[in-house]
């Protein structure tokens, strides 16, 4: 009997160790901090890892600035998704260290338009000139939050010489996919952001890149320390393999090879 019950005992303690050893594997959680402009491919990567894997992913998005600071300032932040220069100069000042970073891809700045309105011929500095002094409401993310596509956007209309016109008509959103909200949702007449916020909101609604005077293309990259946990290098695993840079490039980020 005494033996009977020991052996009972140790197949319970087994079980109980088990499943704690299975709870371990599967509560942990890979936090990303990442530029908006890759939210709808990220989002599909991480829903994939989390079916596959057990774990979970928390995703936060906002402007490619503003993303840096928030990913520096949280401890419990595992990857981070922004520009390839701000990654580079918070590397250059110590804010970033011990760590790695992978180009993902790259995107252009373009004008967005409600889908079923006219598009407007952005192909040359006049002609971008024209739309941007037709349109009565214009959205682009904001410069003063980090924004990399609403930062050209001030050089550019100061360039052109129609700053104070057209600042007097221009909402600044959060970030690109706000700015793509208010022309899908409010009717703004012109938006201004990254292609890929533009194709993945509505690929009816791109009116077109910004002349080649005024091009900007943006590199984007995966940043992460190099000391990480299995959850983690399993996540870079998939996001910089073929599966998730195939579903970057079916959402407008232009993949690395391809530049």
């Amino acid at each position: 009997m005494k033996i009977r019950v020991f052996l009972a005992f140790l197949l319970v303690s087994a079980l109980m160790a088990g499943t704690a050893s299975a709870q371990s594997v599967i509560s942990e959680n890979v936090k990303i901090y990442a530029a908006a402009v890759v939210k709808d491919p990220l989002t599909a990567i991480a829903a994939d890892y989390e079916k596959a894997t057990g774990n979970t992913v928390t995703l936060v998005f906002d402007t490619a600035g503003a993303t840096a600071q928030r990913f520096q300032a949280d401890p419990q932040a595992a990857l981070l998704i922004t520009t390839v220069p701000l990654i580079r100069d918070a590397e250059s000042t110590g804010a970033l260290r011990d760590g790695t970073s992978t180009v993902l891809g790259s995107t252009v700045a373009a004008v967005a338009v409600p889908p079923k309105s006219a598009k407007p011929d952005v192909s040359s500095p006049e002609k971008l000139k024209a739309a941007l002094l037709a349109a009565k409401r214009i959205a682009v993310s904001d410069p003063a939050r980090g924004a990399t596509v609403g930062t050209h956007f001030m050089k550019v209309i100061e360039a052109l010489g129609v700053k104070d016109e057209v600042l007097r008509k221009t909402t600044f959103a959060p970030d690109g996919i706000a700015t793509m909200r208010l022309v899908l949702d409010e009717g703004v007449d012109l938006g201004v952001s990254q292609s890929s916020e533009i194709l993945q909101a509505s690929p009816d609604a791109m009116a077109g890149p910004f002349p080649k005077e005024f091009a900007l293309t943006t590199d984007f990259s995966l940043w992460h320390r190099n000391n990480m946990s299995p959850a983690v290098k399993n996540f870079v695993a998939v996001l910089t393999g073929p599966a998730g840079h195939g579903k970057l490039a079916a959402e407008g980020i232009l993949p690395p090879a391809a530049r």
